[in-house]
């Protein structure tokens, strides 16, 4: 497998070491099969599952106001401080699917309980693909069944795959980590690439640890890490109906991570990178991007930076210089006013790569040979100074290219 931390915006923790070979945390098995709801054959049902009473969960949800099937019964169903078992497909997002897809989704729940051997309302039940279609309950029956007699220890690359719609590559990992009391693992599996926005992103994210991790503190570290990872992305601007990351923590290590102590810090550092690099590979992926770019702005209002933040991510100008490599810091200016109408000229600056292009909202003399090398890297930073002082936020963005149009032009055909 390739490096997980390859970024040089996430650095990983001393005390933070990558498992080459994968493999699970403690505790718990999963697997991936080709159940037939993708036409390709591709494996497209997932079981994820602890095999300790006393795990403790966390989960967090999209943000739409319109809730697929799976959110909706995970949310109202669910024991979400004691999960055990995470259903999930591919290639339907039993979501706007009405009364029906309530039932299947419900269905689906009921299946991966007996399977698993847990109660239904500790089973967490998660859809990726088509919005609009119904799912078929009887398929995935069959699939959860098939699942459960190939859970293993080492399941964790069946079930990346399983959850698979348009990623190019699998984003998974697990990771060995440092704490007081004796080292744990952390091992964590997502999708996503396109349909992706800022206040969450169009994702699916199962983590899990063999750290004995009370259920507020999980929620606490869960809410704190997404906030500064899955919530910092966006590909095309676009929320889903689907979005969920769930945490479980089966203990199985004998060591605790206690409120408000060391090992709390540790772990919720590990977490926090983890988390970060993972929402990074989701934009990289981003349906045909080639590169991913940062935008960091600063300045004395909070709502401002953030609008101005946002903006500059989803402008598709922007994007699509990004894509090119083509510095055109105009494209910014543009949706920094655009995020900020008014009626007197705005003073802001701008850097790309460190160099300052926009000055007190006036352009300024640069080596344009050197700008252009500048951007031609995989990862292109902006910087993004407005007046006043005491605000800073960032989110990461994929660019917009030729590709992306083929892929969404096509979804369902």
């Amino acid at each position: 497998m390739t490096a997980f931390f390859r970024s040089r915006w996430v650095e990983a923790p001393d005390h933070v070491r990558e498992v080459p070979d994968g493999g699970l945390a403690q505790g718990f098995r999963a697997a991936g099969v080709a159940a037939g709801i993708k036409l390709s054959g591709e494996k497209d049902v997932a079981l994820l599952v602890s095999d300790h009473p006393d795990t403790t969960s966390a989960v967090r949800f999209t943000a739409s106001g319109v809730l697929a099937a799976p959110v909706l019964v995970t949310r109202e169903r669910c024991r979400l401080d004691n999960l055990r078992a995470v259903a999930a497909n591919s290639g339907n997002a039993n979501a706007a699917t009405g009364g029906r897809g309530l039932d299947e989704a419900a269905r689906m729940q009921g299946a991966a309980a007996m399977v698993s051997g847990v109660s239904e309302d500790q089973v967490a039940v998660c859809s990726t693909g088509v919005i609009g279609v119904q799912l078929d309950g009887r398929t995935m029956t069959k699939g959860l069944l098939a699942a459960s007699g190939a859970l293993r220890p080492d399941g964790d690359a069946d079930l990346a795959q399983a959850i698979m719609t348009t990623d190019a590559f699998e984003k998974r990992v697990t990771l060995e980590v440092d704490l007081p009391g004796g080292p744990v693992r952390i091992s964590a599996q997502a999708k996503g690439a396109g349909m992706i926005s800022p206040n969450f992103a169009t994702m699916l994210c199962f983590v899990q640890t063999d750290a004995a991790v009370p259920a507020e503190t999980a929620d606490l570290l869960l809410g704190v890490t997404v906030k500064r990872s899955f919530d910092r992305i966006s590909v095309d601007g676009q929320l889903s109906t689907n979005d969920t990351v769930v945490l479980l923590c089966s203990g199985a290590s004998g060591v605790a991570v206690e409120p408000e102590s060391d090992s709390e810090l540790r772990f919720g550092e590990a977490l926090d990178a983890l988390l970060r690099q993972l929402a990074l590979h989701i934009a990289r992926d981003g349906e045909g991007a080639r590169r991913v770019g940062r935008v960091l702005v600063r300045g004395g209002n909070g709502e401002g930076v953030e609008r101005v933040a946002r903006a500059v991510a989803d402008s598709p100008l922007v994007k699509t210089a990004l894509y090119g490599g083509d510095p055109n810091w105009g494209r910014i200016a543009q949706a920094v006013g655009a995020a900020l109408p008014g009626t007197a000229p705005l003073a802001f600056d701008v850097a790309i790569e460190g160099t300052t292009v926009c000055s007190g909202g006036f352009g300024v003399p640069v080596d344009a040979e050197a700008l252009a090398g500048a951007v031609g890297g995989d990862e292109v930073e902006f910087e993004i100074t407005l007046p006043g002082d005491g605000f800073e936020t960032e989110v990461f963005f994929s660019d917009l290219g030729h590709e992306y149009v083929t892929i969404n032009a096509d979804y369902t055909t």
